[in-house]
């Protein structure tokens, strides 16, 4: 009997076959330098979503990524292999100081959009994007009294912004780095975190300037779809990331921009 059951165990633990550690099943692990964020959460309302770039500080010398493989993002749970992202090569208009050289477009649903081609209401010149914050729309004008028309969400109450500006930078997944103030605020915030399907900037963003500053504002995809068309952010206007995706191949830098 005993050796029936050694026997046994011996045939169970060849089905099981080795236990590999997280980091060696290919998931790609959540970046991290201080904690994971939970997208649920109200962004500080007194800055802007992004302000640094995402390479501006050093990597934790006492963290390792891998050591989060086997919690998943963000919220516990083993890493779904569906959050496998590839090395990309950026696109030659991506800033990589601010981009993350990973390519997370396959996890995005080119059909969950809101682009669409109408009578241009602007009265801009071809290339120029206006942003509707009254009616949560952003046009990118294209000549011939036509536009693709974008729905956005935009800041809310007392946190919009109205102006000119001009596209100034553009990234690929960008990744996040609160401002120091707001993670006093909120230490359990990452100090960074990089690009990908769970970052709060979405699939691309475009960082809007004034000549050569930075007006702190940009126009950026998320990972909360449910809030296109509502005034949550903190001044930024969110994209659908699969809008974003397609406005960010139409745009170059130095595109104008009206936010009124």
């Amino acid at each position: 009997m005993l050796r029936k059951a050694s026997i046994a165990v011996a045939l169970y633990a060849l089905a099981l076959g080795p236990a590999a550690p997280a980091f060696a099943q290919g998931y790609v692990y959540p970046p991290g330098r201080g904690g994971p964020y939970y997208a649920d959460e109200e962004p500080d309302p007194y800055y802007p979503d992004d302000d640094r770039p995402t390479r501006a500080l050093p990597r934790d010398p006492y963290f390792d990524e891998r050591d989060l493989g086997a919690y998943g993002p963000g919220r516990g749970g083993r890493a779904s292999p569906q959050r496998r992202a590839r090395v990309a090569s950026l696109p030659a208009d991506a800033d990589p100081a601010y981009s993350t050289a990973l390519d997370y477009d396959d996890l995005v649903d080119p059909s969950v959009s809101t682009r669409a081609l109408v009578d241009d209401p602007t009265g801009q010149p071809p290339g120029t994007l206006t942003i509707d914050t009254a009616a949560r729309k952003l046009y990118l004008s294209v000549g011939r009294g036509q536009a693709f028309e974008y729905g956005v969400g935009v800041g809310r109450q007392g946190f919009a912004w109205k102006g000119r500006a001009q596209v100034g930078r553009k990234a690929f997944w960008p990744g996040w780095t609160p401002p120091k103030e707001m993670l006093l605020r909120r230490p359990d915030l990452p100090a960074h975190m990089e690009g990908g399907i769970d970052n709060p900037l979405g699939a691309r963003a475009l960082y809007l300037f004034n000549g050569s500053k930075d007006t702190l504002f940009r126009i950026h995809g998320t990972n909360e779809p449910d809030t296109i068309g509502q005034a949550v952010s903190s001044g930024c206007i969110r994209m659908l990331n699969a809008d974003v995706i397609d406005l960010y191949q139409r745009v170059a830098k130095g595109n104008r921009v009206v936010v009124r």
